[in-house]
């Protein structure tokens, strides 16, 4: 039988609607099987962990990442994949450094949640719990279809690492902008096998330490010397400079020699654009060229979340600021399209 963790975190998907006062609170997610009868028509074996107490996605940090790849490392051996019932507001950043850490993946890890608490008549929690299971559950030749960290809402598997919340209101709560969904639920379960990781060869590895002592400079026109100098003077140790377009700033010389003390004093720049769909392309503009040349870091085409997390994870092993900028231009989980 098909053995399936599913840890519940907090978030909407989890709350019901109190029958004295008519707010919403959280149920003991140890009763899932009442609240959806489904479940039982599914052959799998179903255990819980619910963090104690429930969390709102928006309290999600590095320490509770860490805490949920513990999980994921303690019971690895025991299930054939696990589900992660998060609230989608930081679901993407949740996605993604669990992405990162950890490295040679060969089981389903799918966060799901949904827009309407998992009582309403018109929910979308039942939907893509259900699926999210059945995703999980699926193998062929014997290993898993979709050995990733990954997305689950409205119909559609989204690789982790890749995915934005672009909507709070429809149940289309994510985007994938920069790659192809990896699975599609519609009659049947759709799964696009040239888009899925492969099953590594090597053991699960699990790599928990993060710096977040990082900075975010986002421009737009007329940005002041106070601003940005607020940023790049500032006592962190990296900055994740969104820029215009592909990669685009102003050339006030103002901003390149904040820009270059920041760098002088060995802090990690990494350029990624405020568009959601297309990609960081230093040099391809002359507003550009100066960042390539005075060694800012591309993002290429990774999301911010992924941007974020990625550094955060880098900057937590023992590594040089040199190997930092070497590995965040590489793609370590197919965050990125270099």
């Amino acid at each position: 039988m098909t053995k399936i963790l599913i840890i519940y975190t907090g978030g909407t998907i989890g709350m019901v609607n109190d029958s004295l006062t008519g707010a919403l609170i959280p149920f003991d997610f140890k009763q899932i099987r009442q609240n959806v009868p489904e479940l039982a028509r599914l052959n799998y074996q179903l255990d819980v962990h619910s963090f104690d107490p429930i969390l709102d996605s928006s309290n999600m940090d590095p320490v509770i990442w860490a805490e949920l790849a513990a999980i994921i490392e303690r019971t690895y051996n025991d299930y054939d994949g696990f589900v992660v019932l998060h609230g989608s507001d930081t679901m993407a950043y949740t996605a993604s450094a669990l992405s990162f850490m950890l490295k040679n993946l060969s089981k389903p890890v799918v966060l799901t949640g949904s827009q309407l608490p998992i009582g309403e008549i018109r929910t979308d929690a039942k939907e893509n719990l259900i699926t999210a299971l059945e995703i999980v559950a699926t193998k062929k030749d014997g290993l898993a279809m979709v050995p990733e960290v990954c997305i689950y809402f409205d119909y559609q598997l989204f690789r982790g690492n890749r995915a934005i919340k672009y909507n709070s209101e429809k149940f289309e709560a994510f985007q994938s902008p920069n790659y192809h969904i990896l699975a599609e639920a519609g009659v049947n379960l759709s799964f696009y096998s040239n888009y899925i990781n492969p099953n590594p060869s090597d053991e699960l590895q699990v790599q928990s330490r993060f710096n977040a002592n990082i900075g975010v400079l986002k421009l737009y026109p007329g940005i002041t010397p106070q601003a940005v100098q607020g940023i790049t003077g500032s006592s962190v140790d990296a900055i994740v400079l969104e820029t215009f377009g592909s990669g685009n700033t102003t050339t006030a010389q103002w901003f390149i020699d904040s820009l270059q003390d920041a760098l002088d004093r060995e802090k990690l720049i990494v350029d990624i654009s405020q568009c959601q769909g297309g990609s960081v392309e230093l040099g391809k503009y002359e507003t550009s060229k100066q960042l390539q040349q005075m060694g800012i870091i591309s993002g290429f085409d990774m999301t911010f979340e992924a941007t974020v997390t990625k550094l955060m994870y880098l900057m937590g092993q023992d590594l040089s600021n040199t190997q930092i900028a070497f590995l965040m231009e590489q793609s370590l989980r197919g965050e990125l399209t270099a």
